[in-house]
């Protein structure tokens, strides 16, 4: 195998795990204040991606202006589903799982046949390719990983310089000390449902520029999630990076030297062989 074909894969897996990351980031945050797996997430990147779609391509919106209203929309979704379907069992980790599991499936179904079962495609948010020390890689995907560092950052900021960060840390370390403090957890939770829904759709607009738009694609999205913060810790942002970053470079690797099916049975077993000796993942809390 040559050099330029190994750092080919190195690039493109560097690339994967920032994609990965921005996935996982609003999924991460809602399970380090509510204490859930939404399950759902997948959906809402799905419905992401279909919202800005339509308001593109049907409704000729531009395509920057589309995103955020599509963001804007499936937080306002966000906080219809923290109010009346994750509030009554937060902190209740089996029963919000029903949840989820049951606003996943009909999500699912419920997009087959509104936006019918066949592919969709966005234009090309920037045509052509950057070639970096020979790697070359698409300028949609490079947008994904400027748009991921952005929003890492911004939240890092959020939370370590803003009140409603640090109320958000004491609501996830714990509730009823936050509460004796005056914190309101209700609306902590809400405002971090809104923020975890309004980065899914972020993320499903930038995949649906790379890959096809489906009712289905949430179902990849939730799995790769998962995995990142499982790797990471479970409610840990760093943890997400890097486990994304992991992820990404096992996939743009071992995809290189092997193929794409062997690339993501080692990925799962690393996940495996961290939790045996940290249950709780690289960053989880103890």
């Amino acid at each position: 195998m040559s050099l330029d074909t190994l750092w080919q894969g190195i690039m493109n897996g560097l690339v994967a795990g920032w994609i990965y990351i921005l996935i996982a980031l609003g999924l991460t945050l809602v399970f380090s204040i509510m204490n859930i797996v939404q399950f759902a997430h997948g959906e809402l990147y799905m419905l992401g991606a279909y919202g800005t779609y339509y308001l593109s391509v049907s409704y000729g919106l531009n395509y920057w202006v589309a995103l955020l209203l599509s963001a804007l929309l499936v937080g306002i979704v966000g906080l219809i589903l923290e109010r009346f379907f994750f509030r009554p069992f937060r902190g209740q980790f089996e029963p919000s799982i029903i949840v989820a599991v049951g606003l996943m499936l009909f999500l699912q179904s419920a997009a087959t046949v509104w936006f019918d079962p066949y592919p969709k495609a966005m234009p090309i948010i920037f045509p052509g390719v950057l070639k970096i020390w020979g790697a070359v890689l698409s300028w949609d995907r490079m947008l994904a990983v400027i748009v991921g560092i952005v929003l890492v950052s911004a939240i890092f900021l959020i939370i370590q310089r803003t009140k409603m960060g640090q109320a958000m840390v004491a609501v996830s370390q714990d509730e009823y000390a936050a509460a004796l403090h005056g914190i309101n957890a209700n609306r902590i939770s809400a405002i971090a449902m809104i923020a975890g829904c309004a980065l899914a759709a972020v993320a499903g607009a930038l995949m649906g520029a790379i890959f096809a738009i489906t009712p289905s694609m949430g179902g990849i999205a939730i799995t790769k999630g998962i995995a990142v913060i499982v790797l990471g810790g479970l409610g840990s942002i760093p943890g997400a990076v890097i486990g994304g970053l992991i992820l990404g470079l096992i996939d743009g690797l071992v995809s290189v030297v092997l193929n794409t099916t062997v690339a993501a049975v080692v990925g799962f077993i690393l996940i495996i062989f961290v939790l045996l000796l940290r249950p709780r993942g690289l960053f989880g809390r103890d």
